[in-house]
């Protein structure tokens, strides 16, 4: 005999699904989002460019780069001054 599961309806779109998922597998929608669609939930998020020209223009690639350069730095000096005292 078949075990049959407890199903939710997702109060945004309609779909079924398993009762206690944590969102709607159709809509995405969740309880932390208030079950809202994603038209509804106002994101705090980075903008992101829309294109590569804008990307470039924004000097993202740069401020990475400089980012990287400074941490490969740090890393490089922590490498040598346990070199120099023999314990590596």
């Amino acid at each position: 005999m078949a075990r049959r599961r407890e199903t939710e309806e997702c109060p945004e779109c309609g779909a079924e699904f398993r009762k206690g998922r944590l969102a709607c597998p159709e809509c995405g929608s969740d309880a932390q989002t208030g079950w809202k669609s994603e038209e509804d939930i106002q994101y705090e998020s980075v903008e992101i460019p829309d294109t590569y020209e804008e990307l470039v223009a924004t000097g993202a690639p740069k401020e990475r780069r400089k980012q990287i350069f400074l941490i490969a730095a740090i890393l490089s000096f922590i490498a040598m001054l346990l070199f120099v005292f023999g314990r590596w």
